[in-house]
């Protein structure tokens, strides 16, 4: 149905082969598109960069998105290289062991503030690297959860912290729509990822959004990854701002 042939995708938050990112970068590399992929630091690269090596991504790098000079120095990577942008993918999150097991009226000020940082301006600092680089018809995408929409049990600080970067979501969309750049959350339902290992009684959360889904399935990120892939190709150019729900109908169900 759609092609990413010719088209340059930056993918952020591969950590392992069941990082969402790692379904988003598999799904955009069988559609065509060339990758560019980070890894966090040294003791990530070595389970990064052979997975980005089997999808022939010639460009690997290193990315604190923490560390401007590290952002900076992977644009230059990506402009040097290819001269242009079409896709970029965020799928980071983190949070203080300490202020995400706990309320979130008991949350650090310094605590929300790093969840913030890492997990929604990022996305923003990003964008805001790849815009002189995107051609018409580029797009950005972010991973969001429905805790940042309804209460979640255990998911604590980083539901408002998602619910921003739902917001910034829009913002963005509104600020680059007239550049034909588009921009998406995917908002998967629960997935056993690195990242979600730190959420307390998790495999509760798992099972219990699987009994209550529609279909009874759980997403996987091979689903994450060809929507992602379909939001990236040109027949989706006029889709921009939303939230989508990719998590079976858990969402629907009362």
């Amino acid at each position: 149905m759609f092609s990413l042939t010719n088209k340059k995708a930056l993918v952020v938050g591969v950590a392992n082969e069941h990082s969402i990112a790692w379904g988003i970068a598999r799904a955009l590399r069988a559609q065509g598109a060339e990758l560019a992929i980070t890894y966090l630091n040294d003791k990530a690269e070595k389970y990064v960069r052979p997975l980005a090596e089997q999808l022939d991504a010639p460009i690997i790098a290193p990315l604190n998105v923490a560390d401007p000079a590290q952002m900076t120095a992977l644009f230059e990577t990506i402009a040097d290289k290819w001269g242009a942008l079409d896709t970029l993918v965020h799928s980071i999150a983190w949070c203080p062991a300490e202020d995400l097991h706990g309320r979130v009226i008991d949350s650090s000020a310094t605590g929300f503030a790093e969840a913030m940082d890492v997990s929604v301006h990022s996305f923003l600092r990003l964008i805001h690297q790849a815009e002189p680089l995107m051609r018409p018809g580029g797009t950005c995408m972010t991973v969001s959860y429905y805790g940042a929409q309804k209460v979640v049990s255990n998911y604590n600080v980083m539901g408002p912290v998602k619910a921003a970067l739902e917001a910034a979501t829009r913002y963005a969309a509104a600020e680059l729509g007239e550049k034909g750049i588009s921009v998406h959350a995917l908002s998967p339902g629960p997935l056993k990822t690195r990242a979600a290992s730190g959420i307390d009684h998790f495999d509760e959360l798992m099972a219990r959004a699987s009994a209550l889904a529609p279909t009874h399935q759980l997403a996987t990120i091979e689903q994450v990854g060809a929507y992602a892939a379909f939001l990236a190709s040109e027949e989706a150019g006029n889709i921009t701002g939303g939230v989508h729900l990719i998590d079976g109908g858990y969402s629907i169900m009362g």
